[in-house]
């Protein structure tokens, strides 16, 4: 007869595989390839939540679903909001699962995209927007009012993707989350690509989140990479920028 996995035999083998995932360079290459190829044709913008675009891979996606299911923040903040269905999706799940509020910060968010983001009912009441830079004074205080002394915060980091940029935001959004959250850094993939002839940008290899975030963690012992969760995504935009808080 068969022997089944017990719940945490499963999880332990599922680790082991991730290793292996991670670890399997010409897997990872083949799928960096499939990457490269497809961005060519908006791959990545293809996502949509409640109608509204999420730039981002469904796998991704995944991975941040199960840490707001495992850590249950009581605030999220996005910085880049972009068509807003990420805002969106992270409110559903907070419908579900409870918390606070979705604090989503951009330079430019379209009264068009702020009317169709109104018109969810429930999902539109948690979620709060600030239109400005995300290093503007005004914008950090006007987060600080929201989440008031609450440690129990999420940063999602998205918005302009050079190095410089990036590493400010980590300077000064690490602060408001707490032992056991999480900080996620996006685009690190940035750092793999070859130039984007098709979507030019002011950021490229030795110039994005990912050598932002190679930086901080130089200095910064608060955190570290949730290795689970970085070893086991093959598509995604994200690579090693999942990370832990491990002390206040």
């Amino acid at each position: 007869m068969k022997k089944l996995f017990t719940r945490n035999e499963f999880e332990n083998h599922l680790v082991e595989s991730g290793k292996k995932l991670a670890n399997d360079e010409g897997l990872q290459q083949k799928a960096l390839d499939v990457l490269i190829d497809a961005d060519k044709h908006n791959w990545i913008h293809q996502t949509k939540w409640f109608g509204e675009p999420i730039l981002n891979l469904p796998q991704d996606l995944f991975a941040v679903q199960e840490i707001i299911f495992q850590t249950r923040p009581d605030y999220i903040i996005e910085i880049g909001v972009a068509w807003g269905g990420s805002l969106l999706f992270y409110s559903t799940l907070m419908e579900v699962l409870g918390g606070e509020k979705i604090i989503g910060v951009d330079i430019y968010v379209p009264e068009d995209l702020k009317a169709r983001i109104v018109a969810h009912g429930n999902l539109s009441q948690r979620i709060e927007l600030i239109v400005g830079s995300s290093l503007e004074q005004s914008t950090l205080e006007k987060i600080r009012l929201t989440i008031g002394d609450s440690r129990k915060v999420m940063v999602i980091l998205d918005s302009f993707h050079s190095h410089g940029h990036v590493l400010a935001e980590l300077n000064n959004y690490a602060g408001f989350v707490g032992n056991g959250y999480y900080l996620v850094v996006c685009d690190t993939i940035v750092e793999h690509l070859p130039e984007q002839k098709h979507r030019p940008r002011p950021w490229g290899p030795g110039n994005n989140p990912k050598t932002a975030l190679g930086e901080f963690l130089k200095t910064n012992s608060r955190f570290e990479l949730d290795e689970k969760i970085n070893n086991k995504l093959l598509f995604t935009c994200n690579p090693g920028g999942y990370m832990r808080a491990i002390r206040d």
